[in-house]
């Protein structure tokens, strides 16, 4: 529930193995004349980007080789990601690889058609978009994708036992072209099943009515320390009863949460101190037992560790592909320190006090003593999973409210990803199309990239640390459902809105004048009213968490600014524009919502959770629509960057490791076949 995604249309693009040898992948350590190159390709709404991981190469061997061992324990639980999306994803990404290895290239355009579907699939981590949940359709025909089957070596495609090409090809084209099959990976509208509806592998034969009463029943609401219920499992039921399946070794997903134990197992003969040897310690011993109690002390103990300069995020972790809020996707980010640009996160954290203190919340949904928040600036080596390749740009953890109030949490900002997005907008001519004047273009090119890297700080490390839920109200999955993830996202937006146009900042020296925030309402304005809904086909509703937080935080400014016309919508030139004529009655605005908000959590109060949710944060004007898609048409852009990883290369004699090198692939299909054939360690099924 606690990440914040890059967007590029929102504030800063608004400024803008076992062994070691080849590959078989495009790889350089420098590029030609000593220029990184961060975009390698765009189809589709998609761009490809890769990131740089500073300072490598001159790291000591034995950091080197915790974050080799790491790297490979966050790959080897990439097919997991791939499931839990959908029960039939890994059928289908493996039929895909087996074509494209062996099939050959046409003429008739079909077979680049059958090409960018295959890369929006790898993208998505399967067959649903990867923001838009919506099922992402081929643009070729049913009859050309089976010849492509049929080209292909039939000892690669995923064929049952027994079963025939032919057999395999009418079991799997409807799953892929029949429109009406999975069509959402996560659907959360009011009026249907949510559970049934939903594509996601993590209910089987269960209504949300059922999972409901399942977990309602093992809730204790005495119990100030709740484990995370469901986080791990899968709910299925079995001779008419509902069950769980849990993800474990021995369980559900074994075959490759034992490969992610080997790595780890390396990594703690390697890890820099004790404290993070018993956190990895707790967490082998909570992927062998399933044990979400352990999951808690090590929540608690990756907290408590913050002296080491590596760090890893490896775990059934975020909650947003659950329609109901419990399941965890598994995502993995290893990272390190950046020592320098931590000092700003770090004054952030340690005035977190003051913040709350002068937050705009009601007096009772403060808190006293905000607990030992963790803050430091990360430059990401490897990520995998849900974070991979679209990648958040801010993270903070642990999700479990009682931990973060009694033992604190952990905040970072992944520096090198937001660099690389930097590099790689230069030059997008997006301000000069959306922007309503010179003085917001100019303010934005100053301004906006540090405006943004501040904006992302704030909403982790003060955001979601902020705010307290009173006695007897339940955690906020349960309270408000299916809108506590929107809620909570925008809840610590609003944070960082608040402060962001603070004189504090300035006498903290992280801002020299005020219009630092006067780019980030400029920026996060234009985004939430308009620009984002370029990532959606006209038509559509808004579905995914940060999108609604963001639309609804504007729409409701929006509205209650308009007796004092705070936010103008302006016509000119049969363009749209959004104007903000008074910066300060807009602050006092985004803190009138954030009480209100707080007090939606500290409540529980669903109904006006659904109310602010529907009402601002999920249907699209048509016509405005219709023209920000055409508008960003002549761009020649996409609104969605993702990247390819990094890869570390180990040097060995024997059996030791003398050395790792790390390797920038340039291609990204063939590190998705590389991927495929080296980290595929679960069933077709599961």
């Amino acid at each position: 529930m606690n990440r914040i995604a890059f967007f590029l249309l929102s504030l800063s693009l608004s400024i803008l193995l076992g062994c070691a040898g080849d590959s078989g992948t495009n790889t350089t350590t420098q590029e030609e004349g000593g220029d990184f190159v961060y975009k390698t390709e765009q189809f589709a709404d998609l761009k490809i980007l890769r990131y740089k991981v500073p300072g490598f190469e001159i790291l000591p061997l034995q950091q080197k080789k915790l974050l080799y061992f790491l790297s490979e324990a966050a790959l080897s639980g990439r097919d997991i990601i791939w499931d839990q999306n959908f029960k039939y994803n890994l059928t289908i990404r493996r039929t895909l690889e087996a074509i494209v290895k062996s099939a050959k290239a046409d003429e008739s355009g079909d077979y680049a058609k059958f090409m960018e579907y295959t890369k929006r699939v790898w993208f998505s981590n399967g067959i649903h978009h990867h923001y838009g949940n919506e099922k992402i359709m081929p643009e070729f025909s049913a009859e050309y994708f089976a010849g492509l089957v049929n080209q292909a070596d039939p000892a690669s495609l995923p064929l049952m036992d027994g079963e025939s090409v032919e057999t395999f090809i009418a079991r799997i084209t409807p799953i892929m072209f029949d429109p009406a099959i999975a069509a959402k990976k996560v659907n959360l509208s009011q009026d249907v099943d949510n559970v049934e509806n939903s594509a996601v592998n993590f209910y089987e034969g269960v209504s949300a009515a059922e999972v409901e009463a399942y977990y309602n029943a093992m809730t204790n609401e005495s119990d100030t320390t709740p484990i995370s219920y469901g986080l791990n499992t899968k709910v299925v039921k079995e001779n008419g009863k509902v069950t769980e399946k849990t993800w474990k070794v021995g369980g559900m997903y074994s075959d490759a949460i034992e490969k992610v134990v080997f790595w780890l197992e390396k990594a703690i003969a390697v890890a820099e101190d004790p404290a993070q040897k018993k956190s990895l310690e707790l967490l082998v011993k909570y992927y062998k037992t399933g044990d979400l109690k352990v999951f808690d002390e090590y929540s608690i103990a990756w907290v408590a560790d913050t002296t080491s300069d590596i760090d890893v995020i490896n775990g059934f972790i975020e909650v947003y592909n659950d329609p109901k809020g419990y399941k965890g996707s598994f995502e993995s980010v290893v990272s390190i320190r950046d020592p320098e640009a931590t000092k700003r996160i770090d004054a952030i954290g340690k005035e977190a006090q003051y913040f709350e203190d002068n937050s705009p919340l009601m007096e009772s949904h403060k808190k006293k003593n905000v607990k030992g928040i963790s803050a430091r600036v990360i430059n990401v080596v490897m990520e995998s999973g849900d974070a991979a390749p679209s990648t958040p740009i801010g993270i903070n953890l642990p999700n479990a409210n009682w931990i973060r109030a009694a033992h604190g949490s952990k905040s970072v900002n992944l520096a090198n990803i937001v660099s690389a997005y930097d590099e790689a907008s230069k030059g997008s001519g997006f301000l000069k199309e959306f922007a309503y004047s010179e003085e917001e273009i100019e303010n934005a090119r100053k301004y906006g990239s540090y405006a943004d890297i501040l904006h992302t700080d704030m909403h982790e490390v003060i955001g979601h640390a902020s705010g307290k839920i009173e006695p007897g109200v339940g955690t906020p999955k349960e309270t408000l459902r299916g809108y506590a993830s929107t809620l909570e996202e925008g809840r610590a937006d609003l944070v960082a809105l608040y402060y962001i146009y603070d004189q504090k900042l300035i006498d903290m020296g992280l801002m020299e004048s005020m219009e630092v925030g006067k780019t980030a309402y400029d920026d996060y304005i234009l985004n939430g009213m308009m620009t984002q809904l370029t990532r959606l086909k006209l038509g559509d509703n808004i579905e995914e968490a940060h999108m609604r937080n963001r639309a609804w935080i504007s729409h409701w400014a929006f509205e209650k600014g308009q007796p004092d016309n705070v936010i103008e919508k302006v016509t000119r030139d049969g363009k749209t524009y959004f104007k903000i004529n008074d910066y300060d009655k807009l602050h006092d605005i985004f803190g009138q919502l954030l009480r209100e908000v707080q007090r939606i959590k500290s409540q529980g109060d669903f109904e006006a959770a659904k109310a602010l949710v529907e009402n601002y944060g999920v249907k699209v004007d048509p016509v405005l629509h219709a023209e920000v898609l055409e508008r960003y048409k002549s761009l020649k852009s996409a609104p969605y960057s993702g990247f390819i990883q990094p890869k570390l290369v180990p040097v060995m004699n024997g059996d030791e490791i003398t050395d790792v090198l790390i390797e920038y692939p340039s291609d990204f299909t063939e590190q998705m076949l590389y991927y495929g054939d080296r980290y595929s360690f679960l069933p077709n099924i599961n």
